[in-house]
C-alpha cells in the first residue's frame, strides 16, 4: 500500500472513529437531560439532540405507556411533560451498557442495553430495564437522534432506593 493510500486509510478510520464518538456523545447529552428533567431543564438542549424529523418510539409494552411521537418539536414536548409544571421524578438515573454503534456515512445506529431507575414525585421507585436501538444521522454538521426505540425488558417496583444501615464489608 503507498504511503498515500495508507494515509487515506487512516483519515477514513479516524472519521469513523469519531463519528462514533460523536454519536455516544448525542446519546448521552440526551440521558443527562432526561436524568434532570425539571423547569429549568433546557428544551433547546434537548431539542438539539434530535433531527427535524425524528420519531420517538415506544415498542412492546411501552408502545401504549410511550406512544410514538414523529418531529422533532414533538418528541420535546412529550419529553416536556415530563419537566412542568413540576418534575414527573424525584430522582432519575439511566445506565447504558452492552454499547454497539455502527457507522455508514453520514448515518449510524447504536444498540444499549439500558437500566434505568427512578423515583416519582409521589414517592414510588422502579427499576426497569429496556433493549435501545437509536438511529443517528448528521444534520445541519451535527450528528442528532432520528430514530429512538425503546422496548422494555423488564420493570420492577422497588421500595425505596437508599436508607441509612451501614454498607456491609468484611471483617478483618
Amino acid at each position: 500500500m503507498s504511503e498515500q493510500n495508507e494515509i487515506a486509510a487512516l483519515r477514513a478510520e479516524l472519521s469513523h472513529l469519531y463519528a462514533k464518538d460523536a454519536v455516544r456523545a448525542v446519546v448521552m447529552q440526551y440521558f443527562r437531560l432526561c436524568d434532570t428533567l425539571g423547569p429549568d431543564t433546557s428544551m433547546d438542549d434537548l431539542r438539539n439532540c434530535f433531527t427535524r424529523d425524528a420519531l420517538w418510539e415506544g415498542r412492546g409494552r411501552y408502545r401504549k405507556a410511550f406512544g410514538r411521537h414523529e418531529g422533532r418539536d414533538a418528541i420535546v414536548a412529550m419529553l416536556g411533560s415530563y419537566a412542568v409544571p413540576q418534575p414527573h421524578f424525584a430522582m432519575n438515573a439511566h445506565f447504558l451498557s452492552s454499547e454497539t454503534i455502527t457507522v455508514s456515512g453520514d448515518t449510524a445506529v447504536g444498540l444499549w442495553t439500558m437500566l434505568q431507575t427512578s423515583t416519582y414525585r409521589d414517592g414510588r421507585s422502579d427499576l426497569r430495564s429496556a433493549a435501545l436501538t437509536i438511529h443517528c444521522r448528521v444534520e445541519d454538521g451535527r450528528w442528532r437522534i432520528s430514530h429512538f426505540i425503546t422496548e422494555n425488558i423488564f420493570s420492577r417496583d422497588v421500595d425505596h432506593w437508599s436508607d441509612t444501615a451501614p454498607i456491609s464489608v468484611p471483617d478483618n
